[in-house]
Parts: structure tokens; sequence; C-alpha cells
């Protein structure tokens, strides 16, 4: 089944005779080929209406880090790091200072 996600169609041959008119505020455009779907045209102000409700929708969630390697990843990392920090000179760390908040 095709779905077709806006009550505005025109296809891809219509759609070469005179593009800008077929970019209406108000709703998206299905272009079909072949009497399928194959994608949808958006006004800019729609475009970015749309920009905005995902920005503001992701602005409060939480990222989920996929950050998953193997225990054997996991200490090759820890070594490698202890390896790092035994190398270091003072000079180096010069950069780094404690302070209390």
């Amino acid at each position: 089944m095709n779905r077709i996600l806006t009550e505005l169609t025109v296809n891809v041959t219509e759609l070469r005779k005179n593009p800008v008119s077929y970019f209406h505020a108000e709703q998206p455009v299905a272009v079909l080929s072949n009497n399928k779907t194959a994608g949808y045209m958006v006004s800019a102000a729609l475009f970015e209406q749309l920009i905005d409700m995902i920005s503001s929708q992701q602005a409060g969630r939480m990222v989920t880090a996929k950050f998953k390697p193997s225990i054997q990843r996991l200490d090759e990392i820890l070594n490698s790091s202890e390896t790092i920090l035994d190398n270091l000179s003072s000079k180096d760390l010069s950069d780094f200072e404690e302070f209390e908040p």
C-alpha cells in the first residue's frame, strides 16, 4: 500500500513544468512517480516550522550513549591511560590545577 500523507499531489512530469507553483505555505505536496509517493515538497516557512517543532521536542531529552566496549576493550583503555599518566611530566600537568568551587 502506498501512503500519501497530504491532500495535495503532483506527478513528476507536471512538477517539472512549474515547480515553484507547488510550494504552498499551509501544507506539503506529495510528489508522485508512477503513482507512488517519491517525496514531499514543502514551503520554506513550513520547513522552518517543522525544524522548530523537532528542536523543541528534543530540547529536554537525555541522549543515551551507545559506547558499549567489551571488558577486554575496557581493560585496554584502562591500561593505556595508566601508562600515559605514568609517563607525564610535571610540565605536562602544569595546565591542570585543582580548585575548589
